[in-house]
């Protein structure tokens, strides 16, 4: 088994204390998540350090339950939130950009991913879902703390998802090409 890493990132226009108040405010974190997670539900706290929320979150086809415990690793910085019942980590780093009036938010996830087939699969396949679900919530965070009228910039988001999109293409001929190899060589045998 392999450790499998998401990140995505965006600088927003608005200030780092703004932004980490939106973030540990865990009744507010129904604004910035997508459709993907459902029946999400604060059970413990709401604010900060010592929350307990769990949701599930449905991607390609498939859910998976979440109860997360919050903590504040770094009070003001990151925010931790950890799987009770996975290797599933998710932590939120806010850091002062341009001055200070400026805010880098770099979001980003790590689990033990499974074995064999199946473990492949969640390796090729969950890093550019995840990472597309979490560019969404970066741009609904935006949406919540920035002023009106300006613009934040996302990072790595554009070119990360055609890095993406490539692999999987290029994944998907490899599977059609030994697929094609297989079927003649069957053919062969069988003459």
């Amino acid at each position: 088994m392999s450790d499998i890493y998401v990140k995505c990132e965006r600088i927003l226009n608005a200030r780092p204390e703004t932004v980490y108040a939106a973030l540990i405010d865990y009744w507010r974190r129904r604004e910035i998540l997508t459709a993907n997670f459902l029946d999400y539900s604060v059970e413990q706290g709401g604010q900060g350090a010592g929350t307990v929320v769990s949701y599930r979150l449905a991607a390609a086809g498939r859910e998976r339950p979440y109860r997360m415990r919050v903590e504040e690793s770094e009070k003001g910085r990151v925010i931790t939130e950890r799987d009770t019942n996975s290797s599933l980590v998710t932590t939120w780093t806010v850091q002062a950009a341009d001055g200070g009036t400026k805010t880098q938010v770099i979001l980003a996830t790590t689990w033990e991913g499974g074995k064999g087939v199946g473990g492949f699969f969640e390796r090729t396949f969950a890093p550019p879902g995840l990472r597309r679900i979490y560019s969404e919530m970066l741009e609904r965070l935006a949406l919540l703390v920035e002023p009106a009228g300006s613009r934040s910039v996302q990072i790595g988001g554009t070119s990360n998802q055609v890095m993406a999109n490539l692999r999987l293409i290029s994944f998907l001929l490899g599977v059609i090409v030994a697929l094609a190899i297989g079927i003649g060589y069957l053919r062969r045998q069988q003459h």
